[in-house]
């Protein structure tokens, strides 16, 4: 469906629509965009999602959460990334005075809503060297201390087994 068709369908705006469709992506819910005159939002075809209804009465009790974000900083080709691969889902980047992010030329500043910690820190790790989150400090330990970990896998050299040739085979035949 069009997010036209899903607004008028929910009887909410297309902006609800294209928020609420980052967040189900955010989630883990496997929903993706097709492109084109013919084109939409559709579940991964198979993928047994089940998502429960919500009443409209029962989403009008419901108290609205306040929604944690996270501050980030992004190089030049970190928001390349960002923007080519759709991760992380609901990037904002913050307009920029004359001043480079963080004292960085070309760095900028993003925020980014945050749904799961996890999710969160696979995300600016994706990103590598070209993402620095800055807040909150539970992502960016966790974030620390991920790489760290990742560092020290690839820490050292790694032996390396010769490569068998075929004279190394045993043939069967007696020696």
């Amino acid at each position: 469906m069009t997010a036209a068709q899903l607004a008028a369908e929910l009887e909410v705006s297309q902006r609800t629509v294209f928020r609420d469709i980052e967040a189900l992506s955010a989630a883990g819910f496997p929903v993706y965009a097709l492109r084109g005159s013919r084109g939409g939002f559709e579940l991964l075809a198979g993928s047994g999602v089940d998502l429960p209804a919500v009443s409209p009465q029962l989403r009008q009790d419901r108290p609205r959460e306040t929604s944690q974000r996270a501050r980030v900083r992004l190089s030049p080709h970190g928001r390349r990334l960002a923007a080519l691969s759709g991760r992380p889902p609901g990037l904002r980047v913050r307009r920029q005075g004359q001043r480079p992010a963080g004292g960085r030329s070309g760095w900028v500043e993003a925020w980014l809503p945050l749904s799961s910690l996890t999710t969160a820190a696979a995300d600016m790790l994706a990103l590598g060297a070209d993402a620095e989150v800055i807040e909150p400090t539970e992502l960016r330990d966790l974030v620390r201390q991920t790489a760290l970990e990742i560092a020290e896998l690839h820490r050292g050299t790694i032996e390396r087994q010769p490569a068998k040739k075929a004279s190394d085979e045993p043939t069967g035949q007696p020696g």
